[in-house]
C-alpha cells in the first residue's frame, strides 16, 4: 500500500464551496474530488473529451452550413427564374411582338446578370446597404 503525502492548497471561497457541494453530492471526501480533478488534468482525459465535444459541434455546424448553402442556392435560382420571367413579360404585348419581347427580355436579363456579377465582385450586398441605410436614418432621424 502506498503512503499518501499531504499537500496544503488554498482556494477562493466560491471555488471551495463548489468543491464541498460536489463532494457532498457524490458522497466522497473533498480530497477525493481534488485528486480526481488533478488526475484528469494531468492524464489529459479532459483534453480528449473537450476535443470530442468540439469535433461533434463542428460536425453539427458543418451540416447546418450545408443546409444554409443549399437554401441560398435554391433562393438564388428561384430569384433568377423570377427575374427572367418578369423581364420577359413585363408589359402585355400583341402576339406579333412576342418574339421581340422575348429577345428584349433576354437582353435585359443578360444586363441584369452583368450588373449583379459586378456588384458581387465589388463586395456590394443589398442587405448590407440596407443595414447601413437603417443605421444612418437612426443617427439622423430627420435627415439633419
Amino acid at each position: 500500500m502506498t503512503r499518501r503525502q499531504r499537500m496544503n492548497v488554498y482556494f477562493e471561497p466560491g471555488l471551495l464551496k463548489q468543491v464541498e457541494a460536489l463532494a457532498e453530492r457524490r458522497k466522497v471526501s473533498k480530497s477525493a474530488v481534488i485528486e480526481a480533478a488533478v488526475l484528469s488534468l494531468v492524464s489529459g482525459d479532459d483534453d480528449a473529451r473537450r476535443d470530442a465535444a468540439l469535433s461533434k459541434r463542428l460536425d453539427r455546424l458543418g451540416r447546418r452550413i450545408e443546409d444554409v448553402d443549399e437554401a441560398v442556392a435554391v433562393l438564388g435560382e428561384a430569384f433568377a427564374l423570377y427575374t427572367h420571367a418578369w423581364m420577359r413579360h413585363q408589359l402585355p404585348l400583341p402576339a406579333n411582338e412576342n418574339e421581340a419581347a422575348k429577345g428584349r427580355g433576354a437582353e435585359m436579363y443578360a444586363r441584369f446578370n452583368e450588373v449583379l456579377v459586378r456588384r458581387l465582385a465589388k463586395g456590394q450586398r443589398f442587405l448590407n446597404e440596407r443595414v447601413r441605410d437603417v443605421a444612418g436614418s437612426r443617427e439622423n432621424p430627420m435627415g439633419k
